[in-house]
């Protein structure tokens, strides 16, 4: 597979509201979306930094993955997301012929209008990691 860039960083947060001022106004960062996630239970904020983007992850519900995250370990980064120019499917294909277990199976939809799809941390050395294309 080809990453050309760390696409985003996603942080779990219980309020985006309560999390904004920390990145507005110490780290002087602009929040340019803030949108839902209705499959995924969860509502983003993004904030721009360069060429990446920080991804504010607020639960919509407490069954979601968000608020099991939160509720075991806490605010914090919940997952790195990688951008791929061979496409997400393509991906998806190679990290399973190389015996690296996956969530997602196939690509879906998420934020920003971006297909996503879901390593597995167990197979990525602990990280949660986020295969993404526009």
């Amino acid at each position: 597979m080809k990453i050309s860039k760390i696409e985003h960083l996603g942080i779990a947060v219980p309020s985006i509201e309560e999390a904004l001022p920390y990145y507005q106004q110490v780290l002087g960062f602009e929040c340019y979306n803030i949108e839902t996630v209705e499959d995924q239970k969860v509502r983003t904020a993004f904030l721009r930094v360069g060429e990446t983007k920080i991804e504010l992850l607020e639960p919509t519900s407490p069954d979601s993955t968000i608020a099991k995250f939160l509720e075991t370990r806490g605010q914090g980064i919940h997952h790195i997301a990688y951008k791929v120019e061979d496409g997400v499917a393509n991906a998806l294909a190679e990290c399973d012929e190389k015996g690296v277990r996956t969530i997602d199976k196939a690509p879906r939809g998420g934020a920003e209008g971006l297909h996503i799809a879901f390593l597995h941390p167990k197979a990525t050395q602990g990280v949660l990691t986020e295969l993404c294309e526009e």
